[in-house]
């Protein structure tokens, strides 16, 4: 669909209506596939854990790896976490909350809170006129243009990889999920205060098992490699240089999903720890396929497959786009706008 062509409520219907026969079956859980990705996700984490334990009594040269590949196992928990959310995960809702529940306070997540906002992410993707929500801050050139010098710094401040994948991780998971917002409701409140004293609970335990300091020390590892990895993640599925964005009256859900989500082409090993995210157009194409079925899924259509591909090579290069140009209809770099002024 060619840019600022104004898409109708019928014309959307009917597109997604015409997928649907092509997704339906890869919609459908596995509970069979949801347990054994459960056992050989959530079973070595915790096992880590316990190697951790041990591993303390020898020596922390051994702890730290051990905590390292305790964060890249945490990537799997998340995922298996961000599913249940969808409600994609297992057949039962009941069980998708049960496991939701604990994941998250694995991961030092709310669910409930956390539920709502990604759903807003996946109605609003893409969409210039409803960013804000479950997103990354990404101004328009014109809006960068006539920001304060203030609010200019505090935007190069905030996109700055040492701040975007080290910083705010660790401050978002440990911090910054344990706050409502100002506009939460009830059930959000609630949400997040009984996560709030799960964690607590689990936070306690563990230091009465592992030692107050040397608890700390292995969780700040392990959730600063987890949450790095998770952000970069989420980063790399929306922020590249020919990515989608329109305004609300052009969006069109389709094209937000397959043009405005990465098909992120990892190595299968890294495809495995991060749980096939990186099929995210397919994701976005439909949440209610769980992440063990998107890549058939991907396999299933020459449509789904002819996206534009970004390699874990490629994607580097996307940590220097920041704004999005609305008049060539791409991101572009700070070094860009600045030659073009």
């Amino acid at each position: 669909m060619s840019p600022n062509t104004a898409v109708s409520a019928d014309d959307r219907a009917k597109r997604i209506s015409e997928l649907k026969p092509l997704i339906n079956k890869y919609q459908v859980p596995s509970n069979a596939t949801a347990m054994r990705q459960v056992a050989n996700s959530l079973g070595p984490y915790l096992l880590l854990w316990s190697l951790m334990y041990l591993a303390l009594q020898i020596s922390w040269w051994l702890v730290i790896p051990l905590a390292v590949l305790s964060g890249a196992f945490l990537v799997r928990v998340f995922i298996i976490f961000h599913d249940c959310g969808h409600g994609s995960y297992f057949s039962s809702p009941r069980a998708n909350t049960i496991m939701g529940f604990f994941c998250g306070m694995l991961v030092f997540t709310p669910y409930g809170q956390w539920r709502r906002e990604h759903a807003a992410h996946h109605a609003t993707a893409g969409n210039l006129d409803r960013r804000g929500v479950g997103d990354i801050w990404t101004m328009t050139v014109g809006e960068y243009q006539q920001a304060t010098s203030l609010k200019r710094i505090l935007y190069r401040v905030m996109r700055n990889p040492l701040f975007l994948f080290v910083i705010a991780p660790v401050y978002m998971f440990i911090v910054g999920q344990r706050i409502p917002s100002r506009n939460a409701k009830r059930s959000e409140l609630i949400s997040i205060w009984q996560m709030n004293m799960a964690v607590l609970a689990m936070v306690s335990t563990m230091m009465f098992i592992f030692g107050v300091v040397p608890y700390l020390v292995i969780q700040l590892i392990v959730v600063t490699v987890g949450g790095s990895a998770g952000f970069w993640l989420f980063y790399i599925q929306h922020q590249f240089e020919d990515v989608y964005w329109e305004r609300d009256q052009n969006w069109d859900y389709v094209d937000a999903a397959l043009q405005g989500s990465s098909f992120y082409k990892l190595p299968k090993v890294l495809q495995w720890f991060s749980g096939n995210i990186g099929f995210h157009h397919i994701h976005h194409l439909s949440p209610r396929i769980p992440n063990y079925n998107l890549e058939r899924c991907h396999d299933s259509h020459p449509m789904f497959q002819d996206v534009h591909a970004v390699t874990l090579l490629s994607s580097l290069s996307s940590m220097s786009y920041h704004l999005w140009d609305e008049s060539s209809h791409r991101l572009v770099t700070f070094r860009q706008l600045k030659r073009a002024a």
